[in-house]
């Protein structure tokens, strides 16, 4: 059995704080749901809305996204909250499905194919369908992880391989023209058609900005990890900040201006390089 440690310097990523709010607070909150996008705010994930899952132990989940008549279908969201001595022996229940988990709190036990990772904040592991993994937290706190879920597209020729490591040790790549202000980190190889998904780590300095309405036939899943922006989802301004999550449908126009002080940064799912199923 090999082993591996992914480690890193502790890095701001926000994590669901569950709770309740006080009897005295007002409804009104920043949640929005359309036939082109949603908005939940972090606000939202109180304990009240959390799910077991059957195929755990000493976990919890915010479900942020899943398959909808009229919302983005081609993948599940989940943050996963696992106490010490908690986890799963098998957390996928279904072999066609492949997984991608985001580290963002704690740290995790992950055995992939017989391969032992030790993964701490920043770290990453893209399982493919039909490989055998579990997960096990052996620490002394709570970790707290994204997981992404989407139903494998097969390309003769192309076979994914488990990927593992820590967005901190991977070089972020400049947007062309922006002079280092808006960059990409790319935890799976870009260029590999092997992958139908990706998920990535997007910065934006203070003052930057998507300076176009995005409209593509990609779906996303973006959820906040540091400072805060306004963001142009189809025709409306919505402010956003650390903790909020934003599931958008094909073809919803998008773009950004960060706000500062901090950087602006989000996780982004997409889905990728594969023909139009007609």
């Amino acid at each position: 059995m090999s082993k591996t440690s992914t480690t890193s310097v502790e890095a701001p990523y926000y994590t669901a704080q569950g709770g309740h709010p006080p009897q005295t607070d007002l409804l009104t909150d920043r949640a929005v749901v359309t036939e082109a996008y949603t908005v939940i705010p972090r606000g939202v994930l109180r304990d009240i809305v959390t799910s077991v899952l059957p195929e755990w132990t000493g976990t919890r989940s915010w479900v942020l996204n899943r398959p909808v008549s009229g919302g983005a279908t081609t993948f599940s969201q989940t943050i996963v909250e696992v106490s010490p001595g908690g986890g799963s022996e098998s957390p996928e229940p279904q072999a066609e499905v492949e997984g991608f988990l985001f580290l963002m709190q704690g740290s995790l036990r992950v055995v992939i194919d017989g391969a032992t990772h030790e993964l701490t904040a920043g770290a990453f592991a893209f399982i493919p369908a039909g490989t055998a993994y579990s997960v096990h937290n052996d620490g002394v706190e709570a970790a707290s992880f994204h997981w992404f879920r989407k139903r494998y597209q097969p390309l003769e020729g192309h076979t994914p391989r488990p990927v593992v490591g820590n967005e901190r040790d991977l070089e972020p790549k400049a947007m062309p023209g922006t002079d280092n202000k808006w960059r990409t980190t790319r935890m799976l190889d870009p260029e590999d058609l092997a992958f139908d998904m990706h998920v990535n780590i997007v910065t934006f300095e203070p003052g930057a900005s998507i300076p176009f309405a995005e409209t593509h036939t990609m779906e996303h899943g973006l959820y906040v990890l540091e400072g805060k922006a306004v963001y142009r989802l189809n025709a409306d301004w919505v402010e956003v900040q650390e903790g909020d999550y934003m599931s958008l449908r094909a073809f919803c126009p998008q773009a950004c201006y960060a706000g500062g002080p901090a950087n602006f940064r989000y996780l982004l799912y997409k889905d990728v390089n594969r023909q139009i199923a007609l």
